[in-house]
C-alpha cells in the first residue's frame, strides 16, 4: 500500500497547507494526473482565520469551503457542504490512470468515515499512491485506518519529494511516471 501522510504539529496546518498545494501544482506542470484536493488559505478583513478554498487536483476547479461564523467565533470553520462537494468533484476524476492522490487533510471527518475518507479508499483499492496531510491530532485516527504502521513524512518539501520519487520508482515503467519525475521531483 503506497500510503503516506504529512504529519504537522498543531499551527502548522497553513504551512503544511501551501507545502502541498505548491508540490501538487509541480506535479501537474510536469504532467503528472493528479485526482484530490487541495486548501488555500486567505485572509479575511475582520476576521481572525483564514478563508478556506479548496481546489480539486484534475479540473482545478476551487470551491469556497468557509462558513463564516462571525468575527468572534472560534474552532472549525470548514462548511460542511462545500467538503462534500469537493469530495464528489475529486472521486470523480480517480481512475486507475491517476498517478496521485493527493489530499490536504485527513482529519475530523475523514476520522469518522466522512469528507475524503472514501477516496482514499478508493485509490487505495485501485493502487493509485495517497499522500494526506495530518495534524498529529488526528494520528490515532490515521492508524485505526491504516490499519498498520503508517508512513508518516516530515511536513518538508525534501520529504515528501523523496517519497514520491520512490513511488515513482515502484510505478515507473508502468503508467509513464519516470520520464516526469525528474522535472517535478528536483
Amino acid at each position: 500500500m503506497k500510503l503516506a501522510a504529512v504529519l504537522y504539529e498543531m499551527g502548522e496546518g497553513a504551512a503544511t497547507d501551501a507545502l502541498l498545494g505548491s508540490f501538487a501544482l509541480r506535479l501537474k506542470r510536469a504532467g503528472f494526473k493528479l485526482a484530490g484536493a487541495v486548501q488555500w488559505n486567505a485572509p479575511v478583513a475582520n476576521r481572525s482565520r483564514c478563508g478556506i478554498t479548496l481546489e480539486d487536483l484534475a479540473s482545478g476547479r476551487r470551491i469556497a469551503a468557509s462558513d463564516d461564523r462571525g468575527s468572534l467565533a472560534k474552532g472549525c470553520r470548514l462548511d460542511h457542504s462545500a467538503l462534500e462537494d469537493s469530495v464528489g468533484i475529486a472521486l470523480s476524476s480517480l481512475g486507475s490512470e491517476t498517478d496521485l492522490v493527493v489530499i490536504n487533510r485527513f482529519g475530523k471527518h475523514e476520522a469518522v468515515g466522512h469528507g475524503f475518507r472514501p477516496m482514499i479508499e478508493q485509490a487505495v483499492l485501485l493502487g493509485v499512491p495517497v499522500l494526506v496531510g495530518l495534524n498529529r491530532a488526528h494520528l490515532g485516527s490515521w492508524r485505526a485506518f491504516v490499519g498498520e504502521e503508517p508512513e508518516l513524512l516530515a511536513p518538508e518539501l525534501e520529504a515528501v519529494s523523496s517519497w514520491c520519487a520512490a513511488i515513482v520508482s515502484d510505478r515507473g515503467a508502468d503508467v509513464g511516471l519516470e520520464e516526469r519525475a525528474p522535472v517535478a521531483l528536483a
